[in-house]
């Protein structure tokens, strides 16, 4: 059965030493007019910037630069302006469940920021990756716009990246293992780490 081409950005699935997925993110901020939209599943880089209540600032991830993590949820503040915590929704609109573009006002997203995790993606159009560059390569990935009326990342991995090269964003770690991926053929579904997470060793800092 061919594989399903519906990007969702990257899923958190399990650790590096195998443990599944705890569900712990941390709460970052997201910039009043910041021109992106953020979407479920999106790579986010951090700025030097942070929000009256001293949480990080983080943008849309840039391919081939360090990332701080994965987005998952989006929330406004409650409670006179202060968010700890949550709850991740946006209390005047239930319905909206992602960061739209140029909003005013500074939103939150919770963040999946461990450099441990391994994430699912799928990979984007082109050339599949073969049994020789879909495990110990490195790649990157690349921005496509959602379905429409699908608010989930559509972010996938960039086929035409595969390399050693250490920049690159993504360390395959081989084909996602269910029925519904069948490995080297299109839209196939890969396990990556974050190769160039920024709470990595020996990053720069920002």
């Amino acid at each position: 059965m061919p594989n399903i081409n519906a990007p969702y950005g990257f899923a958190p699935v399990c650790y590096r030493n195998g443990n599944p997925w705890n569900g712990m993110t941390r709460m970052y901020a997201i910039a009043s007019g910041d021109a992106n939209a953020f979407y479920t599943g999106d790579p986010v880089k951090i700025v030097a910037n942070a929000d009256a209540n001293g949480l990080p600032i983080v943008t849309l991830g840039t391919a081939g630069s360090p990332l701080r993590g994965v987005a998952l949820s989006f929330a406004t503040a409650v409670q006179g302006g202060f968010l700890q915590g949550g709850p991740f929704i946006n209390p005047s609109n239930l319905a909206l469940n992602y960061r739209p573009a140029n909003t005013t006002g500074v939103m939150y997203c919770a963040v999946v920021d461990d450099p441990d995790v391994v994430f699912s993606i799928m990979e984007g159009t082109g050339t599949p990756g073969t049994a020789a560059n879909i495990s110990g390569k490195n790649a990157n990935f690349v921005y496509g716009a959602p379905a429409s009326g699908v608010y989930v990342s559509g972010v996938t991995l960039d086929t035409t990246t595969y390399a050693t090269t250490a920049t690159l964003n993504c360390r395959l770690m081989g084909a996602v293992q269910d029925y519904q991926n069948t490995p080297f053929t299109a839209f196939q579904r890969l396990l990556v780490t974050l190769n160039s997470h920024d709470f990595s060793g020996g990053t720069a800092g920002t």
